[in-house]
């Protein structure tokens, strides 16, 4: 189940990916940014709503709450970084610098929540990443450091999201995945909606009428990227957060895919190697995890 969840969620993303970057010219990179908190949360709220009419809801702890701030501040700041690199790096290489998350992933995995790591989760990790960075290398030669920079720190910070959001799932009372999900998106959600508004209206209004001046689109936005969170939440229910972000480097190749098809930038050799890397990768784990 946390495979196919995860699969699901990276298709999302990709699209949602896509929508803020054309977004970003219009209403800069943090009114962007604020686009899928703001738009997605109607989409969660509507949907635990619908959920809670068959399934009582767990009341959240002070753990959950602080567990979700760590995971939505965290990520605010890691889409933050990952549009500025599109800006500056393109759509595909973009998504591929901020896909070293597993790695840091990892690392906080085992510090903050004891999640073990063996020698064959830890190769498969390393595969897939040395896959992405493959994918990445022959940009970098073009490449500004500062760039390169932001999507590595975009990266670390998208893993350490993944481990507040699961920190808080796991301190939920005993319910289904779906629904300790379901709960968590939209504390997180609301949290996150809350800091960009208040961010927004203090320095940024100007990014606020762009936003409503770009409502289409950016509730395209705001849809798929509710609907990728909760089925990466479903992953975090059901798995380690490592195993999850690892199987999500696949999005790389959709990316890929996506950037043919929609800005016309092909693949290089280098890049179809890197992506046999990543299905290498993401086959062991599957195996092993």
């Amino acid at each position: 189940m946390w495979v196919a969840a995860t699969l699901i969620a990276a298709l999302a993303q990709t699209g949602r990916n896509a929508a803020q970057a054309g977004l970003t010219a219009e209403i800069g990179t943090i009114g962007a940014t604020a686009v899928r908190f703001l738009f997605g949360l109607p989409f969660a709220a509507l949907f635990l709503v619908i959920l809670s009419a068959r399934t009582p809801l767990p009341a959240p702890e002070s753990a959950t709450w602080a567990w979700s701030a760590l995971g939505a501040l965290s990520q605010i700041a890691a889409t933050a970084f990952m549009l500025a690199t599109m800006r500056g790096q393109g759509f595909g290489v973009a998504t591929a610098l901020t896909k070293t998350e597993p790695v840091t992933l990892a690392l906080f995995g085992a510090l903050l929540l004891s999640e073990p790591l063996g020698p064959p989760r830890l190769a498969a990790i390393l595969l897939t990443t040395l896959g992405v960075m493959l994918m990445s290398g022959a940009q970098w030669q073009r490449a500004r450091l500062a760039s390169i920079a932001t999507g590595i720190i975009a990266g670390a910070l998208f893993g350490l999201s993944a481990i507040g959001f699961r920190g808080a799932i796991l301190s939920l009372p005993d319910a289904p995945a779906l629904i300790r999900s379901a709960v968590v998106l939209v504390i997180a959600l609301a949290l996150q909606s809350l800091a960009m508004l208040a961010w927004l209206g203090w320095r940024d209004r100007a990014a606020l009428a762009g936003i409503a001046r770009h409502c289409r689109p950016s509730l395209a936005a705001g849809a798929l990227g509710a609907f990728a969170s909760l089925f990466w939440f479903i992953g975090f229910a059901l798995t380690a957060a490592a195993n999850v972000r690892t199987l999500a480097l696949i999005e790389v190749i959709f990316a890929q895919i996506l950037s043919a098809r929609l800005f016309r930038e092909g693949a290089t050799a280098r890049q179809l190697a890197g992506m046999a890397l990543i299905m290498a990768g993401v086959a062991l784990l599957i195996r092993v995890a």
